[in-house]
């Protein structure tokens, strides 16, 4: 009879482990291939995956913002050594302007000349205060 008993805890914690186990796998697998990768322009031209999303940082270039229409906008970030034109499909933030720091999500083309994305973040300082909060304040 104690056999039986142990042979059974055996099995149960056996069987715990490998469920345990095979639920690393999928959370491991999981963040693998959905972890997106933030690069400056001079660090993306050296990447080999281009058909992989990442993440490009840098300031906005002065005078490079042209809007196609209302949801298409180009651009070009820099880090101040190199440049990358950007491609941005969706509703500009508020904040973003000539000179700003922003972040892009998307994809490099082919030959790694432009960056088509559809998410934008922009960067601001931490003085930063909404234009409706700045007009009562100075009422």
């Amino acid at each position: 009879m104690r056999n039986k008993h142990k042979q059974k805890r055996i099995i149960f914690v056996g069987s715990i482990f490998a469920i345990s186990l095979l639920a690393l796998l999928f959370v491991i697998k999981n963040f693998r291939e959905n972890i997106v990768f933030f690069y400056s322009p001079t660090e993306l031209r050296q990447i080999q995956n281009r058909s992989r999303i990442v993440r490009i940082g840098g300031l906005v270039k002065d005078g490079s913002v042209k809007e196609i229409d209302a949801l298409n906008t180009e651009f070009i970030v820099t880090d101040l050594q190199n440049e990358l034109k950007i491609h941005y499909k969706g509703i500009l933030p508020n904040l973003f302007r000539d000179k700003q720091g922003v972040v892009v999500k998307g994809v490099l083309n082919e030959d790694g000349s432009e960056f088509f994305s559809s998410e934008l973040l922009i960067k601001h300082d931490e003085n930063y205060m909404p234009p409706e909060v700045a007009k009562s304040l100075k009422r």
